[in-house]
């Protein structure tokens, strides 16, 4: 959440950095024990530990978990495979999009070049993969079977939407349809926290499904909010037009009524303080920001439905002031 972020979505992030906090710390532990003789992709590795505070996907797992009145500290060990897994995607998608800087701080392909970058990746997924094997061994065969196929399939699943997200950067004309279908299948990440959670956990069939199907609408309405995030933060905003996809309300006001604006902004070879924030007033006065805004809301409809599923209160409101969390502040 940016600066604007308000009291209930602070409240969220300190919930979610509680609830992943052993899974992290266990995490780096492993990964700190590991031998890697290189000196420069070891102090790349204790660069970006040193930054990892916590896991939204993880604090996600051990929230599904706890919803189907599973106890996640019997699962950390879990947690931390994919906590390895998420880094590493998050490693290699700086790479992918050049970001050298990321909420305000370097990233370590910013800091450290892409070869470092790349070679630090490929080790979280290597660590990852391999505790995660090492966890399903101890499970029942079909547990074991269920958690692997989540892993890969959602796992493939976001690794396709960003290697289809190459094709739309830097350009205009791109359907805002087009680019939602991206969005929504980077959402598998959060999907697959929520359902792994789900099934550690032990819940029934009909709880694992709606979760899972709730994760999924949870994941893309985030990554929708961290789209206007964007718009508001001036250097994020640049690296998206210099080197990304444009955020998708921009491409929503682009294919709408009068473009013309907004499309003379962005054509200019470096985007100034003051245009970024001549293309925020664009956007958030846009009529085509509020149909999305109102997708949005219909978007936290739907999610609320799934959470008819399960019996803990406390879990439902939780899970519901979380998707309402998505909305504040736009």
């Amino acid at each position: 959440m940016n600066s604007r972020s308000s009291t209930s979505s602070e409240k969220i992030l300190k919930i979610l950095k509680k609830k992943s906090q052993r899974s992290v710390e266990f995490a780096k532990h492993e990964l700190q024990a590991e031998k890697i003789e290189s000196e420069k992709v070891r102090e790349a590795m204790e660069y970006y530990l040193s930054n990892w505070t916590f896991s939204t996907h993880q604090g996600l797992f051990a929230i599904a978990c706890e919803s189907v009145y599973g106890k996640p500290d019997g699962a950390v060990e879990t947690q931390a495979a994919m906590a390895m897994l998420t880094a590493a995607v998050d490693v290699h998608d700086d790479i992918i999009d050049r970001s050298s800087i990321k909420h305000g701080k370097s990233t370590v392909f910013g800091k450290y070049g892409l070869e470092i970058a790349l070679l630090l990746g490929n080790a979280f997924f290597v660590s990852g993969f391999t505790l995660l094997g090492k966890c399903v061994t101890g499970m029942s065969a079909e547990k074991a079977r269920r958690i692997m196929e989540t892993v890969k399939r959602l796992m493939f699943e976001v690794g396709t939407a960003h290697a289809l997200e190459l094709n739309l950067r830097k350009r205009f004309d791109v359907r805002p349809e087009e680019y939602m279908r991206v969005l929504r299948m980077k959402a598998a990440s959060t999907e697959a926290s929520m359902r792994l959670g789900a099934i550690i956990g032990g819940g029934a069939e009909a709880e694992v499904e709606a979760l899972t199907r709730y994760g999924r609408i949870l994941g893309l309405l985030a990554t929708i909010r961290e789209e206007f995030v964007d718009i508001y933060e001036t250097k994020e905003l640049r690296q998206r037009i210099e080197n990304e996809c444009l955020p998708v309300p921009i491409l929503y006001v682009l294919q709408g009524e009068n473009p013309g604006k907004i499309k003379s902004i962005l054509m200019k070879r470096r985007a100034t303080e003051t245009d970024a924030n001549k293309i925020l007033d664009l956007v958030m006065k846009s009529g085509e920001t509020e149909k999305l805004k109102k997708a949005m809301n219909t978007m936290i409809d739907e999610g609320m439905n799934f959470l008819s599923e399960l019996t803990r209160n406390d879990s439902k409101e939780l899970f519901s002031l979380l998707l309402k969390a998505t909305r504040e502040d736009l």
